[in-house]
């Protein structure tokens, strides 16, 4: 399960995702237990659950809330991708907070120059930030470069880690 979190202010240069940069955004809003009762839903056909964006330590407060209560109600691990690096992080105490429940972390500013297309970490700057032993580095392995997706109303969603220009329209 990913959730995708709105706002960024980041603005890493060639960030694949830039319609979630402003806050408010597109898309329906979610409470904390709403997108709890939705892992809940779905731990028996799921592994785990990705928090990404925008950028989610933007939002540590509900990122540290939705953290805690995945690990107090399910068995499920958690992923979170970051552009804050692991000292920006472990210098703050409401970010650091918000990662302590993760199972692993994506630290690092996006680079376009050092784009990898694969795994999870988008370019090679970015640190796998292992909290657990839940993970490992095969694990990302199988982890696709290029996500179609194609809503009810026929709308295409394009993400990923592919190379750049790769399902650009």
């Amino acid at each position: 399960m990913t959730v995708w979190v709105q706002g960024c202010s980041l603005a890493c240069t060639g960030c694949f995702n830039p319609d979630t940069h402003p806050d408010g955004g597109r898309g329906d809003r979610r409470t904390v237990d709403e997108l709890l009762a939705a892992a809940e839903a779905e731990q028996d056909r799921i592994e785990g659950v990705t928090l990404t964006g925008g950028e989610p330590l933007q939002q540590p407060g509900a990122v540290a809330a939705f953290a805690a209560g995945l690990k107090r109600r399910t068995g499920l691990g958690l992923i979170i991708l970051t552009g804050y690096s692991r000292p920006e992080i472990e210098s703050d105490p409401a970010r650091l907070s918000a990662v302590a429940d993760a199972d692993l972390v994506v630290a690092g500013r996006y680079q376009r120059r050092a784009h990898l297309g694969g795994g999870l970490r988008g370019s090679s700057n970015k640190a796998y930030w292992w909290r657990t032993g839940r993970y490992r580095h095969i694990d990302l392995e199988s982890v696709p470069e290029l996500e179609v997706l194609v809503g009810a109303d026929g709308t295409l969603t394009i993400t990923g880690m592919a190379a750049p220009g790769i399902g650009a329209a």
